[in-house]
């Protein structure tokens, strides 16, 4: 477990759930027991992710994957392991100031996002959609869109919201950062799709067009690369409109993790 949850990563996850915490009036401190669970969760679905019965990944993040190194069946262990200490961190660790009301909320959209409405989803489509011929057209990309609003945007959604709530952020507010995040989190999956093409696997810390030889559903593949980069770039105008009206220095951080990722964009062929 600690080899995955404290391998080198952008953490953008706990990142999105700190900076809405603050954005809305809260302090850090408040949200830090739910940006680590939504970080456990993170590692747990890369675990999962990585198994040879998934996307049968031998790198991650420049390191052998969990099970090259630990076996299938610690990998998966540990992977559910994480769903249960996110749940037990969360309501241990928040502090006894934070309404019930609110550590409750937060638990709820942490699980949704994992299950049936969340990652699960997402990699039941993802798996059932390599091979699928699908064209660039309305029906291709809806496809896609599932795939990633549920595998890869849903606990970027999650992260935000979290904060949110912990921070005491009203229901406008709450859905806005969900809006946000969810334009997020299909922009990085954009951008990772078209840097899987474009960039060596030394580059990348995992293996460069894995995703392709594997027949599986991609941005590039639907929509071509010049396409995906404009796209990117229309999820990144996006995320920034649901950030308008927030506090100008509050909102600094959100609007960099955006901006960030668009930015890696910029040197591709």
């Amino acid at each position: 477990m600690r080899y995955s949850l404290l391998s080198n990563g952008k953490r953008v996850s706990p990142v999105l759930c700190l900076a809405a915490c603050e954005l809305v009036g809260g302090h850090e401190s408040t949200a830090m027991p739910a940006a680590c669970a939504v970080e456990m969760i993170h590692a747990s679905s890369l675990i999962q992710d990585d198994l040879p019965c998934m996307d049968d990944e031998s790198l991650r993040r420049g390191k052998p994957t969990n099970h090259k190194i630990y076996g299938e069946d610690v990998a998966i262990l540990a992977a559910d392991a994480f769903l249960a200490l996110a749940v037990t961190h969360t309501l241990a660790a928040t502090s006894e100031n934070v309404p019930p009301s609110r550590v409750s909320r937060a638990v709820f959209e942490m699980m949704k996002a994992v299950g049936t409405d969340g990652l699960v989803a997402g990699q039941a489509a993802d798996l059932a959609g390599e091979k699928m011929v699908l064209e660039e057209n309305d029906k291709g990309l809806e496809y896609l869109e599932f795939i990633h609003i549920h595998k890869t945007a849903a606990l970027l959604e999650a992260a935000a919201v979290m904060g949110g709530i912990m921070g005491g952020g009203c229901d406008e507010e709450i859905e806005r950062l969900r809006s946000y995040a969810r334009c997020v989190g299909l922009m990085y999956q954009v951008v990772d799709d078209v840097l899987d093409v474009t960039k060596s696997s030394e580059e990348l810390g995992k293996t460069a067009g894995k995703d392709l030889i594997a027949g599986k559903l991609t941005y590039p593949r639907v929509m071509g690369v010049e396409k995906s980069k404009e796209y990117a770039e229309k999820l990144n105008g996006e995320a920034r409109e649901h950030l308008q009206g927030f506090d100008s220095d509050k909102v600094v951080p959100l609007l960099s993790a955006a901006f960030g990722s668009n930015m890696l964009l910029q040197n591709t062929p």
